[in-house]
């Protein structure tokens, strides 16, 4: 065990160093360049200055020298030729183009191939003093033309030396091949099984594995194998990911950890290369664990997809598969992995010999989530008021991250009112957030549809408080949260994973509330009700079409889905029936949702002074809980309410903001509604227990 560390903490060192070295000649490769480039400007900018001269004709050139204007000379010989460059006794002008120019030095090409007496002894004829010099090599021409290759190759060089080492490797260009994969240590792992809860039976099966890599021969003397891999399944949100890192945590073995999209890049056959790399190192490292997040981003099902059989995710998926469990045995190599889309895994990856457990981690129960509530608040100092028990039975459908978020912001809240301790009612408020939304105080609307909604939610809270099956209401608002103008939620008085027929009509009732109460009252319909519809209906067309609740259906399911694998499954629902059929799905789908808005009229109808009173403590008070929700139904009196401080709203208190103007006789306009989350039951029925009653 110790080895191993060493040998990780020497590669990660190397590593690092590589990194290191290749910054540091990246900014001397840089530099060096830079200085160069001015030193060969300094060089361009120096012969410059010396050669202000002017190229004229040979004929130009013996006129000057006949009529003896030339001073001085220098003559330069280069390999088969002479340049004259001459100096003029005054400037002279002579035509280029359509422009004459001033004229001191120039310089011609003599058309010599070599020097005679001759020609010497005219030069001295004329008064012109001869120097014959030797052309220096040109090599600053050519090195400028260079340089600027020279710097893009070099460049070149170092961004891709600088690409191969993100992409897992500095050894050339096939570095690209090698494993994404983390491998960490001890001192990097911190999580333990102790900072996990709410998932027992998922950590009593990882704790087995953990057994089996300390004491292997405890299980092999009694022939047990053990498991190659484990498959971690469950919504988002319920801690895959933080009981993997609690098994490496408590393993004490080489962790391997790597995400599914890490293994695909842009070039062709680099997943399958990775994969290989990936199983090498695991091999070397035996026993260790490899943990592959999201593999559904790499495992879906096989097909003909858009990227047919050569699809480059298939090839990966295919190495995957043979290193799993192919010829060669990984003895030692065990592999975790976690996704929320079991659904679109590809069959082979999932049967034994490649995952023998697959471990659910569902959302957590009553006592799963005051465990929770219990590792997360370890570090927070609470108030004696704070009740962890109370909090769990009011967040019901809430997964482990939903709670972690809760709790934050409950400390957030805290911190913002300089408390020294979190308090319940900051739980409270924080949980509202959660679940309902942030309140919007700064928005502004008008009496008239303040009044519309407060018999809206009325109408919600009056209807499932009638009718035994629903779930008693737990907190009316109308203060707008979130997209919402008002929000009525509710809890559930027990955990529930299947729902009767009673239930659902039930909840369709309680959804239609709303509209019935605007059509009770005010004799008109607006549109706060769309998404109460939108879900009651796509309820009832559950009823009908899933779960096989019509009588005059029977207990047949209608619509195929169609499973496109390469978009990812169940993007379509293929119709399987006739256009008869479709009427009567219609049909039935209309009376269930008709009766159930009859139904609501009334209840609301024989008890409309009750729906006064709630909407009228409504618009006085803003919020109502359920006990005070009973006393109004009773009858009963409530206490005196006292309007909490105008608190600042976009920096002026609310009492200074300009006063609310009526609106106009009109339809209203739409309310952008908050989309309740649908949550799936472990028996593919889904959770109702959303906020229907969101206004």
């Amino acid at each position: 065990m110790s080895e191993n560390n060493q040998k990780n903490n020497k590669q990660q060192k190397k590593r690092k160093g590589d990194d290191f070295n290749w910054n540091r000649v990246f900014k001397i490769v840089l530099g060096w360049s830079a200085i160069l480039f001015g030193f060969f400007l300094i060089m361009i900018w120096s012969k410059s200055g010396d050669s202000n001269e002017s190229e004229v004709a040979f004929d130009q050139y013996n006129r000057w020298l006949s009529e003896e204007k030339i001073r001085e000379a220098v003559v330069k010989k280069s390999d088969n030729s002479f340049t004259f460059h001459g100096v003029l006794k005054q400037p002279e002008f002579i035509n280029v183009g359509s422009r004459q120019i001033s004229v001191d030095r120039f310089n011609v090409l003599l058309p010599y191939t070599n020097i005679d007496n001759e020609t010497l002894k005219k030069w001295e004829d004329k008064k012109v003093a001869i120097r014959i010099e030797r052309e220096d090599t040109n090599w600053l021409g050519p090195m400028i033309s260079a340089l600027p290759w020279i710097i893009i190759i070099v460049f070149w060089i170092i961004v891709m030396r600088r690409m191969q080492g993100q992409a897992g490797g500095t050894k050339g260009i096939f570095s690209f091949g090698k494993s994404k994969a983390k491998m960490l240590n001890e001192s990097q792992l911190r999580v333990t099984f102790r900072d996990v809860a709410g998932a027992d039976e998922a950590k009593y099966e990882l704790e087995e594995i953990i057994e089996f890599l300390r004491e292997p021969t405890k299980f092999q003397k009694l022939g047990g194998k053990i498991p190659k891999g484990v498959l971690l399944l469950g919504p988002p949100g319920t801690g895959k990911t933080l009981l993997a890192r609690a098994v490496a945590g408590e393993a004490g073995v080489p962790f391997f950890s790597i995400s599914g999209a890490d293994f695909v890049e842009m070039f062709v056959g680099v997943g399958a290369s990775r994969v290989r790399d990936l199983f090498e190192k695991g091999k070397k490292s035996a026993p260790c664990i490899i943990f592959i997040d999201e593999i559904d981003a790499v495992g879906r099902h096989r097909g003909a997809g858009l990227g047919g059989g050569h699809d480059e995710r298939e090839q990966t998926l295919n190495q995957l598969l043979v290193e799993m469990d192919g010829f060669e045995q990984n003895n030692g190599v065990i592999i975790i992995a976690a996704t929320n889309r079991p659904d679109v895994l590809d069959p082979a990856l999932l049967r034994p010999g490649r995952f023998d457990r697959q471990v659910v981690v569902d959302r957590p129960d009553v006592k799963g989530r005051e465990g929770i509530f219990k590792v997360h608040t370890r570090n927070i100092p609470l108030d004696k008021s704070v009740k962890l028990d109370i909090l769990a039975k009011g967040t019901p459908g809430l997964a482990g991250a939903d709670i972690a978020n809760l709790v934050n912001e409950a400390a957030l809240l805290a911190a913002r009112k300089n408390s020294d301790k979190v308090t319940m009612a900051d739980f409270e408020e924080a949980k509202d957030k959660v679940m309902m939304g942030m309140e919007r105080k700064s928005l502004i609307i008008s009496d008239k549809e303040k009044k519309t909604t407060a018999y809206h939610e009325s109408g919600h809270v009056l209807v499932a408080r009638m009718i035994p099956e629903a779930d008693p209401v737990h907190k009316v608002t109308i203060i707008p949260r979130g997209r919402a103008l008002g929000v009525t939620t509710y809890l559930p008085m027990d955990e529930k994973h299947t729902y009767s027929k009673d239930y659902l009509e039930a909840m369709i009732a309680y959804a239609m509330g709303g509209r019935a109460a605007e059509k009770l009252i005010f004799n008109e319909l607006t549109t706060g009700a769309g998404n109460d519809i939108e879900r009651a209906t796509a309820l009832a067309r559950k009823m009908v079409c899933e779960w096989g609740m019509s009588e005059k259906l029977g207990p047949v399911t209608f619509g195929k889905k169609e499973e496109e694998i390469f978009l990812g499954r169940e993007i379509s629902q293929h119709r399987d029936y006739s256009e008869q059929t479709a009427l009567v799905i219609d049909d039935e789908v209309k009376k269930i949702v008709n009766y159930a808005m009859s139904r609501a009229e009334t209840i609301l109808k024989d008890n409309v002074e009750v729906l006064h009173r709630l909407s009228n403590a409504l618009l006085e008070r803003e919020i109502l809980d359920g006990e005070e929700i009973d006393k109004i139904i009773r009858g009963e009196e409530l206490p005196a309410f006292e309007k909490p401080k105008a608190e600042k709203v976009n920096g002026l208190p609310e009492d200074e903001h300009p006063p609310i103007i009526e609106a106009p006789e009109k339809p209203m306009e739409v309310p952008q509604d908050k989309e309740a989350k649908s949550q799936n039951s472990g028996n593919g029925t889904p959770n109702v227990k959303d906020q229907i009653g969101k206004k």
